[in-house]
């Protein structure tokens, strides 16, 4: 069988070595940057603000009364029950 295949010179090698070698290494350092915890931190942080935003807040900017109704009463339910346990379990 011949061989199809043009014999690649030392410098080609290298050159594709060293082309490999780059790109790896960006790969490297993109995916460090990814997973840092201030990059982690940061991407969670603009997630919840974007959720609150959509939660609280209809297409055309009105607060939705109904959402932020229910927030303050679960936050009312749960003052009263934790004030209900204080009184039951502290013997002050």
């Amino acid at each position: 069988m011949a061989d199809t295949q043009s014999a690649r010179s030392v410098r080609e090698i290298e050159a594709d070595l060293a082309a490999t070698r780059t790109r790896m290494a960006r790969t490297v350092d993109e995916l460090a940057y990814r997973v840092s915890p201030q990059t982690l931190k940061a991407n969670a942080i603009a997630s919840l603000k974007t959720k609150a935003n959509d939660a609280a807040f209809d297409e055309q900017g009105n607060v939705r009364l109904d959402r932020v109704a229910t927030v303050l009463g679960g936050v009312a339910a749960t003052a009263i029950v934790l004030g209900l346990l204080r009184r039951a379990f502290y013997k002050g």
